[in-house]
């Protein structure tokens, strides 16, 4: 099984099945995968995934694992954690198959608080068996002489970062093996996503929300207004909590202007995940001034397929202006001489209960190409914000 524990996912996806059923319950939602590679599965590709579909339905929330989230996410209750206990995976959900050009197509449909689960396995899943019908071996030794090198780097300059590649890892045991280093070797790692190398290695799990969130919004309430009221709502579900708000889904600009003063204050800090970073430094220090809000007292999360080396010219550009950090992935946990699968999963449909029709979602970005959802809807969202 290439998934063996539920916990096995990022915290985001907790943090954001919790805040559907707390506002959002009859919602639903589907995910649609996409490969920006355009790669030409096999057929025993497709055979050895459904495999691994049909063992998600075995994975389940156990008490040893109950006990150790509730004691460390102080902001979900332990009523979710009891939900969760009981939430099984169900391969019939997921429609999984081949078109005629060999491409993988997956969708899966149900409620949002339960089809978000599904996202972050179902990636690793993809990325591992892809290297295993491509016979690729890792060479450990090669892996951490690498690894040693960017921890180095890290402890030297004092920079922090946070461990963020569960979805595109090469495989588990690689992603094990990094976390593990870190955890001895890495003084400066503030954590890992993945919630259950967070418990087994005694680090900080980290997480607060993903583009998902705001392209819910968006669909339902207006592009507009989206920005604004996914971070409200965030507000109105965590108090404070999970305080870093994502700026890139329907671009930074839109972001900046819809960033309000209250917000600016009560959030901790913003992630930036597209884009140009050293651009994004400039605009958002402004943005805070403008507010009135000094932005040392800020962090910019820097999380847009970063190296080591590109992370550290960014930390020397942020010296003085605003604190910042780094959530990195793949480069941490997929680094091992191959081309690294260029996967996602973002929710492409939504509506706010059953009886509603579907609506369409999308996702901007800062970085060109990487636009998601039909050209018309794109199109309709870039008119509705002035930015076309």
């Amino acid at each position: 099984m290439v998934i063996k524990t539920i916990l096995d996912t990022d915290l985001y996806k907790f943090t954001t099945s919790y805040a559907y059923i707390k506002l959002f319950p009859y919602a639903w939602g589907t995910f649609t995968f996409k490969d920006r590679d355009e790669t030409e599965y096999t057929e025993g590709f497709l055979e050895a995934l459904k495999s691994e579909i049909h063992n998600l339905s075995l994975v389940s929330l156990r008490k040893e694992e109950l006990e150790y989230m509730f004691s460390h996410c102080r902001f979900l209750p332990r009523i979710y954690w009891e939900w969760l206990s009981s939430f099984r995976f169900d391969p019939d959900k997921i429609e999984v198959c081949l078109d005629e050009q060999h491409h993988l197509h997956i969708e899966v449909t149900d409620y949002l608080y339960k089809v978000t689960l599904y996202e972050v396995p179902l990636l690793a899943i993809v990325s591992e068996i892809k290297n295993q019908f491509l016979n690729r071996v890792p060479d450990k030794e090669s892996i951490l002489a690498k690894l040693a090198g960017k921890v180095e780097l890290s402890n030297e300059h004092h920079m922090p970062f946070s461990e963020f590649g569960t979805r595109r890892r090469f495989s588990f045991d690689v992603h094990d093996i990094v976390v593990a280093y870190l955890k001895e070797h890495a003084r400066y790692c503030t954590g890992t996503s993945n919630c259950y190398l967070a418990m087994k290695y005694d680090m900080r799990p980290m997480g607060t929300h993903p583009h998902e969130w705001f392209m819910f919004h968006g669909a339902q309430f207006g592009y507009k207004h989206a920005n604004y009221m996914a971070l409200e709502n965030w507000v109105n579900v965590y108090d404070g909590d999970l305080g870093t708000a994502l700026s890139d889904t329907y671009t930074s600009d839109s972001f900046l202007s819809n960033f309000s003063r209250k917000q600016a204050k009560l959030f901790d800090g913003v992630r930036c995940d597209s884009g140009n970073e050293f651009e994004f430094i400039d605009r958002l220090t402004a943005r805070y001034k403008e507010l009135g809000i000094n932005p040392q007292t800020k962090t910019i999360i820097f999380s847009n397929a970063l190296d080591f080396e590109k992370a550290l010219h960014i930390f020397d550009y942020c010296k003085d202006k605003i604190n910042c950090s780094f959530g990195i992935g793949t480069n941490l946990t997929n680094d091992t001489g191959y081309h690294p699968s260029n996967i996602v999963m973002k929710l492409s449909r939504c509506k706010m209960n059953v009886n509603q029709e579907w609506r369409e979602c999308v996702k901007l970005s800062d970085d060109m190409g990487k636009h998601m959802g039909s050209n018309a809807e794109v199109e309709a969202c870039l008119y509705e914000l002035r930015l076309k």
